[in-house]
C-alpha cells in the first residue's frame, strides 16, 4: 500500500468492536476503522472508552490510517450536553471523523471534526444526499439497497465522498426506518438497542387465512458479499468500501479485512489512477476466505437487479461453507465426498427433515468417513455444511500478521563519522549523524556485512527494508553498539516525523438555510430533540412529527424495505391492484399487515397491535 498525490484514494474500512479488534483490522490491511463511542453508538453493546479510542487512533495514525467514531443514535434533549462533551473529547483524542444520525448535533458548538452522515439517516435518494452535501457533511454512508445505476446517478450529481457497504450482515429494513424492535419490545434500533426481530420466524398468510409459509425466517437476509463488484463500485464513484461487523469476533475481522485487502490491491496494481488510502503492506499468514468465518450464506442484494436469492429463510444462524451431500450412513459415521479437508474438532451443520438447522462436531476423520459427536438427523442425501473450521480458526488465532512500511536506507561516511538516512514510501525522510573515530577495517568484507546486518535489523518496528546503500571511501570498523544506536534513533525520529506529518483533516459545519427536499416530516425523520427540530425548521420544514420513540401510534408502519414477499413468492401484481389482496405476517404474539408500494417496488410492515389468537 503506497499513498501517492494526485490519485484517487480507495479506502478499505473495517469494523472494530474494541481496541484489540481495531488493531487487528489495521494489521490486516484496513485503511480506516470505525469504532463505537463510549455512548450513543448504534451498537450499544460495542461502545469503547475514550482511553481505548485514543490508543487506537495513535496506532492507526502511524500508518496514516484513520479512525471514525460511530456516534449515530438519535438523542433526547437531556442528552445533548453530554453528547457535546463526548464529541469534544473525541476530537481532542484525534478522531478523524464522527459518524452521526441526529441532525441536532449540527446545532451544537462542535469542534472542527469532519461529520459523516450515517446510513441511519436513510441516504437513499439523490435529493437527500445533495442536501447533506450542501449543509456540510464530508461523507455519506449510502443505503445498502442502492443499485449500481443509482450509485452512478448519485456520483454524477454530487461531489461528496461516498461510502458503501460491501460485506456483512444486512438489515432487512432501510436503515433508520425500522421501528419493529421498539414497537414490540421497547428496544429502539435508532437508540442502539435493536432486539433483531427480523431474525425471528414468521408465518405468512393471505386475507383468507391461507398459509403461504409457516414459521420461516421471512425477514432474515443472507449476508452481503460484493467482492466481485469492487471494480464496478469504483467506476460508479464509491471511494470507501465498508465491512459490517462491530459486533463480530476478532477472527471475522482478520479474515474478512485481509480478503478485501487482497481484492482491492489487485485492482490498485492494475490502475495507476488509483491509490491506497494509507501506508504499509500486510502479508497475512493465512489464506483469507469469508466462507470460513461467520456467514449466513451470501447475496449481492440489489446491486444489479432484484432477485429471490437474498433470504436465509430456514435459519438466521451461520451455516458456513457447503461441503456436499452425505453418502451412506453407518452406526457411528457417514460418508462424505468433498474437496475440502476436514479435521477433528470441526463444526458441521445440516437441515433435518423438518428443515430445522442442527449441528454437531467432528470427532474423527478417516478419508471420506466422518465420525460426528451426534449422527441423529444425518441421512444419505443430507446437505452438510461446515460452520466452524477448527484449523482455520487456530491459524487466525496464532497468526502474527504485521503491517510494515517499506523504507530505503543509506549509510554514508562524513568528515567526523557517519550518517544514516532513511526515507519511507510517503517520502518522509530523516538523517541521524554519529561522530565516531573512523578506523579502517582489517577484514573489509566482514566489516561491511556487520554494518549491513545491524542497520537492517528493524525488528519490532513498523518498517521493513531490503535496500541499504553504503557510501564510504573504504570499509571501516564500526562497533555494533554504534550501528544499533544509529538505527534506533533514525527509526524513532522517522515514526515521530510521520505522526507530525499525518494528513489530518479538520472541518466545521457553517450553518446555512439550504432547503430540505420536503416541508413535512413524519416520525421516520427521527426528530427526538429540540435542536434537531430547529435544524429542520431552519432548512424550511414546516411540519415535524416527533420521533417514533416519543409517540404511541396504534397503527404504524414499523418497517420499510426493498425486500418484497410478494416477489419472493411469485405474487407480484400491478400497481392498480396492489392492495386488492393484503398479506399478513404473524409471530408468536402479533399480526402485522403487509402493504406494498409497487411503483417504488417496496414493502411496508404495519403493526396494528393485534394480539395473535392462540
Amino acid at each position: 500500500m503506497h499513498v501517492k498525490e494526485n490519485k484517487r484514494h480507495i479506502e478499505l474500512l473495517a469494523p472494530a468492536k474494541d481496541l484489540e479488534s481495531g488493531r487487528a483490522a489495521l494489521n490486516h490491511g484496513a485503511d480506516a476503522v470505525y469504532v463505537g463511542a463510549p455512548k450513543f453508538g448504534a451498537r450499544a453493546a460495542a461502545g469503547n472508552s475514550l482511553n481505548d479510542i485514543a490508543k487506537l487512533i495513535q496506532y492507526a495514525h502511524r500508518y496514516w490510517a484513520k479512525v471514525y467514531v460511530a456516534f449515530n443514535t438519535i438523542l433526547f434533549d437531556d442528552e445533548l450536553d453530554e453528547a457535546q462533551a463526548i464529541v469534544r473529547s473525541l476530537s481532542e483524542a484525534g478522531a478523524d471523523a464522527l459518524i452521526i444520525q441526529d441532525m441536532g448535533l449540527l446545532e451544537l458548538d462542535l469542534p472542527p471534526i469532519p461529520l459523516f452522515a450515517s446510513t441511519q439517516t436513510h441516504n437513499y435518494s439523490l435529493e437527500k444526499i445533495q442536501f447533506l452535501e450542501k449543509v456540510g457533511f464530508q461523507r455519506v454512508i449510502l443505503a445498502r439497497e442502492l443499485s449500481l445505476k443509482q450509485l452512478k446517478e448519485i456520483r454524477a450529481n454530487t461531489t461528496i465522498d461516498l461510502e458503501f457497504f460491501v460485506h456483512g450482515a444486512l438489515c432487512v429494513s432501510f436503515s433508520g426506518q425500522c421501528y419493529l424492535s421498539q414497537a414490540t419490545q421497547g428496544r429502539s434500533a435508532n437508540r442502539g438497542a435493536c432486539a433483531q426481530p427480523c431474525r425471528l420466524p414468521y408465518t405468512l398468510t393471505d386475507s383468507s387465512g391461507k398459509i403461504l409459509a409457516k414459521d420461516k425466517y421471512l425477514l432474515s437476509l443472507k449476508d452481503l458479499n460484493l467482492s466481485e463488484y469492487l471494480r464496478d463500485l469504483i467506476d460508479a464513484g464509491v471511494s470507501s468500501f465498508k465491512i459490517e461487523g462491530r459486533s463480530k469476533d476478532i477472527n471475522y475481522v482478520k479474515n474478512v479485512t485481509a480478503f478485501y485487502r487482497q481484492r482491492i490491491d489487485e485492482i490498485l496494481e492494475t490502475d495507476s489512477s488509483l491509490s491506497c488510502a494509507s501506508s504499509g503492506r500486510t502479508m497475512p499468514a493465512f489464506q483469507p476466505d469469508p466462507s470460513r468465518t461467520f456467514n449466513r450464506g451470501f447475496t449481492d442484494y440489489f446491486i444489479r437487479r432484484r432477485n429471490k436469492d437474498i433470504l436465509s429463510s430456514h435459519t438466521p444462524k451461520s451455516v458456513g461453507a457447503c461441503l456436499g451431500k452425505a453418502g451412506k450412513t453407518r452406526r457411528d459415521h457417514f460418508l462424505l465426498e468433498t474437496t475440502e479437508a476436514l479435521h477433528n474438532g470441526d463444526g458441521i451443520c445440516f437441515f433435518d427433515r423438518q428443515e430445522v438447522l442442527c449441528g454437531t462436531n467432528i470427532n474423527k476423520v478417516e478419508k471420506n468417513k466422518i465420525y460426528p459427536s451426534e449422527l441423529k438427523g444425518i441421512e444419505e442425501g443430507t446437505m452438510i455444511y461446515r460452520n466452524y473450521d477448527h484449523q482455520f480458526a487456530k491459524s487466525l488465532q496464532e497468526n502474527k500478521t504485521k503491517r510494515l512500511i517499506n523504507v530505503k536506507m543509506q549509510f554514508e561516511e562524513t568528515e567526523n563519522g557517519f550518517v544514516l538516512s532513511i526515507v519511507d514510501d510517503d517520502d518522509v525522510k530523516v538523517s541521524v549523524i554519529q561522530k565516531v573515530e573512523k578506523i579502517p577495517a582489517k577484514n573489509q568484507a566482514a566489516a561491511e556485512e556487520t554494518v549491513r546486518r545491524q542497520l537492517m535489523k528493524l525488528g519490532d518496528s513498523i518498517f521493513v527494508s531490503d535496500e541499504l546503500h553504503i557510501v564510504w571511501s573504504q570499509p571501516y570498523f564500526i562497533p555494533v553498539s554504534v550501528c544499533n544506536e544509529l538505527r534506533r534513533e533514525a527509526i524513532s525520529q522517522l515514526e515521530e516525523k510521520r505522526m507530525k506529518r499525518f494528513p489530518q483533516h479538520h472541518s466545521s459545519i457553517i450553518p446555512n438555510s439550504e432547503p430540505y427536499p420536503t416541508t413535512h416530516l413524519d416520525y421516520s425523520a427521527n426528530v427526538a430533540n429540540k435542536k434537531s427540530e430547529s435544524f429542520y425548521r431552519r432548512h424550511g420544514v414546516e411540519i415535524i412529527e416527533p420521533a417514533f420513540e416519543l409517540q404511541h401510534s396504534k397503527r404504524t408502519t414499523v418497517m420499510t424495505m426493498k425486500h418484497c414477499l410478494r416477489f419472493q413468492f411469485g405474487l407480484c401484481v400491478s400497481q392498480a391492484t396492489a392492495d386488492a389482496d393484503p398479506l399478513f405476517l404473524q409471530d408468536a404474539k402479533n399480526t402485522y399487515r403487509l402493504e406494498f408500494d409497487c411503483e417504488a417496488c417496496q414493502m411496508k410492515i404495519v403493526f396494528e397491535k393485534k394480539t395473535r389468537k392462540k
